[in-house]
């Protein structure tokens, strides 16, 4: 359920956040010096990312893993006390400990997993070194064989100078958008135009001849092909890249959550034999990579075309999610595995972070036990 910086296709908070739990513990920080301290990394994150215009994507890196490592440097050596030279050198060292390969839609291995982790892990090593004195390349972005030039795919042009573009009067941050389904974000628009297809039209599977997608064509590497996997998904993260499965999913159980992801719905004979009837088409009116619109065409066997669009995918600045949804989505995760006393203990404790004088209220109240 991370979120999205929908221009960078970052997932900023993934790695940016536990950096800043982890080193504001470690510090003694207060809960606004922490809070600080992970803004400047989700900047960062979403400002690097679009100066790559979809190299990185392209040249099949996970941006996630590969700039959240830059932008967890910042968080980490804020927190430090770190001086701008420092952190300067962190930004430099931090080239040497990124990466993050797509080659994990290939088969659905769990190395996308700790691609966010692993971004921390280099960013926290670069940043006390950076303190200890380490030097590193002054040009980690721009420079001949720096993040740019090495990283983005060679027919991309990119721009670094979007990095620093507007700084401090145009604030990124504000383009992060929430995420309401736990998938790849280029599905969701896809499994809100499905629902709303299955409640106004009281959709059943057995109703279905074919479903279309209507999808941007710089998603379709992503949650589209190779069409023979994705329409029969072999595990959970190959369902999380398909389009097909999240079309199909959303028809026959009139929702799309973690339980859409287990085993007995990747197994559902009913759910496989619509993933059959589904397809995409290029859409030329998306408005990608802006937004993750998208439209669905049902088309019923009595004959009837029935469709839907999101132009906004739903959680962006266009069509925001409300607060009660934002607690919603985290009351149904955090269920999972704490009760309803301890869920409100952690939101009590987010909730209040900015007046807090340190992080231990919110460690505690996220510790499995006390």
């Amino acid at each position: 359920y991370d979120d999205t910086h929908a221009d960078s296709v970052i997932h900023c908070s993934a790695s940016a956040l536990p950096v800043a739990l982890a080193m504001g513990l470690r510090m003694g920080s207060s809960g606004a010096e922490a809070m600080t301290a992970y803004l400047a990394g989700v900047e960062a994150d979403a400002r690097i990312g679009m100066g790559a215009n979809g190299g990185f994507h392209k040249q099949g890196y996970h941006p996630t893993g590969l700039v959240g490592a830059f932008g967890a440097a910042l968080t980490a050596g804020r927190l430090m006390g770190l001086d701008e030279e420092q952190l300067v050198m962190a930004q430099g060292i931090t080239l040497s400990t990124t990466s993050g390969a797509m080659e994990f839609l290939e088969d659905g291995a769990w190395t996308k997993r700790m691609h966010p982790a692993w971004a921390g892990v280099g960013a926290i090593t670069a940043a006390f070194m950076a303190q200890a004195g380490f030097i590193g390349p002054t040009r980690p972005y721009e420079g001949r064989y720096g993040l740019y030039n090495v990283f983005s795919a060679h027919d991309v042009t990119t721009e670094p100078a979007k990095a620093v573009a507007n700084l401090n009067t145009t604030w990124e941050l504000m383009n992060v958008a929430f995420k309401p389904y736990p998938v790849c974000h280029f599905n969701h628009a896809f499994a809100d135009a499905t629902l709303a297809l299955r409640k106004e039209h009281d959709l059943k599977p057995e109703d279905i001849e074919e479903m279309v997608a209507l999808i941007h064509e710089r998603q379709v590497p992503v949650v589209c092909e190779p069409e023979a996997s994705k329409k029969k998904p072999a595990n959970s993260y190959d369902a999380k890249f398909s389009v097909h499965y999240t079309m199909a999913a959303s028809i026959v159980r009139g929702q799309y959550t973690l339980d859409e992801l287990e085993d007995d719905a990747l197994r559902d004979p009913t759910i496989l034999d619509l993933c059959g009837k589904t397809r995409y088409e290029i859409d030329p009116t998306s408005l990608f990579p802006r937004y993750y619109g998208g439209e669905v065409i049902v088309r019923t066997k009595d004959g009837r075309e029935l469709r839907h669009r999101e132009t906004h995918n739903r959680g962006s600045d266009k069509n925001p999610l409300s607060t009660d949804d934002i607690l919603g989505k985290f009351r149904d995760n955090a269920g999972r595995v704490f009760d309803a006393a301890r869920t409100d203990q952690v939101i009590d404790a987010v909730m209040g972070l900015d007046t807090a004088p340190d992080l231990l209220a919110l460690a505690k109240a996220l510790a499995k036990t006390n």
